[in-house]
């Protein structure tokens, strides 16, 4: 019998799934279900990938200093305490990595991103849960379930799936309280999409127990792309230096981020446009008789009245041609995750849950 065997934990995780992108026997499909910007990337951040085909040889930075540099230029931070990764996921893979291990504890809600429990168990910690309060995270029951063996705390604002999220005064509170050996992190990849919300940076800049992280996934467009950001006390960025690939982006990554994030006109267009279809998804989807929590990402999450109507019109939607996410894997079974698309795709896709509404009658 083999004696080969993986470090205790890694067992416990259940592989992930992403979200479905085809239907068998359809061509003509609507993929809602990921999150992504209807819209696509930047037409500079295309060209952008374009001109580094010629350098497909040659070894991208170690040090991202040009991107680090837009990042801190377009969002008025220090680009010294900027660290980037294969999107924000590695990024907190990376704080897991160096900051839990064996006889600690991270704490996440028990609604938030799964990847939060993955790199907990990965680094051979032990996740905590806590409840959220009507789908919202709650400060209360982080700092109830904070002990001595707590190293991270990880909080998704505006929060997956559930596009909710919490003030500034609530996330002050929050790092004020925590055990004075825990980091918290704001996981801030749909922070773009909220209006006058700069993710938590400077909270980050007057704390030394704060690191807030950020993707290129979802409103500049590049998914395919893998390019996301941390910001964190020098100390943090530090360590995580120590522990990051020095080849972890590649040329073509790191050009059309720093294209993307310069396009600022382009990032105002489909900031705009997704706030606009969201609330007329929602409301569309209200008159069906689906309630939706007041969303501040580019998805909603539309809420039946039990498992078996979520179930129902996700297996409706897909004879439409309509792709949406299940979430029951976040203790949300009665609720579909939509994706906030063009206009053309909301409609269909608040036209087929109306027709499934009206034919469950």
């Amino acid at each position: 019998m083999s004696r080969i065997e993986p470090q205790p934990g890694i067992m416990q995780i259940a592989l992930y799934e992403g979200g479905k992108s085809r239907i068998e026997g359809m061509s003509n499909v609507v993929k809602l279900s990921s999150n992504e910007n209807p819209f696509g990337p930047s037409p500079a951040a295309q060209e952008a990938v374009k001109r580094t085909l010629h350098e497909m040889h040659r070894y991208p930075s170690t040090d991202h200093a040009e991107l680090r540099a837009a990042i801190a230029d377009v969002h008025g931070l220090d680009a010294d305490r900027i660290i980037c990764g294969v999107g924000s996921d590695e990024v907190l893979a990376m704080l897991c990595h160096a900051y839990a291990g064996p006889e600690t504890e991270v704490i996440h809600t028990e609604h938030g991103f799964a990847l939060y429990r993955i790199g907990a168990l990965a680094a051979g910690a032990k996740p905590i849960e806590v409840p959220e309060r009507e789908r919202v995270t709650d400060v209360d029951s982080i700092l109830a379930a904070c002990t001595d063996a707590t190293r991270l705390v990880f909080i998704a604002n505006p929060n997956n799936p559930t596009g909710t999220m919490i003030g500034m005064a609530e996330i002050e509170r929050l790092a004020e309280n925590l055990p004075e050996q825990a980091l918290l992190v704001l996981d801030g990849a749909y922070a773009e999409y909220v209006d006058s919300y700069d993710g938590g940076a400077r909270l980050v800049e007057a704390r030394e127990n704060v690191v807030m992280t950020r993707t290129f996934s979802k409103l500049y467009g590049l998914g395919g792309m893998r390019v996301g950001w941390g910001y964190g006390p020098k100390a943090v960025i530090d360590v995580l230096n120590r522990v990051r690939g020095p080849f972890n982006l590649s040329l073509a990554a790191l050009a059309a981020a720093e294209a993307a994030i310069r396009d600022t006109a382009y990032v105002e267009k489909s900031r705009g446009e997704n706030a606009r279809l969201r609330t007329w998804l929602s409301g569309a989807l209200a008159e069906h008789g689906v309630p939706c929590d007041t969303s501040m990402a580019n998805f909603v999450l539309a809420r039946f009245a039990d498992a078996d109507e979520a179930g129902a019109c996700d297996a409706y939607l897909q004879t439409q041609g309509l792709i949406v996410r299940r979430v029951t894997g976040y203790k949300l079974p009665n609720a579909l995750r939509i994706t906030v698309g063009d206009e053309p795709s909301c409609r269909r896709v608040a036209h087929c849950i109306g027709q499934f509404k009206a034919g469950a009658r």
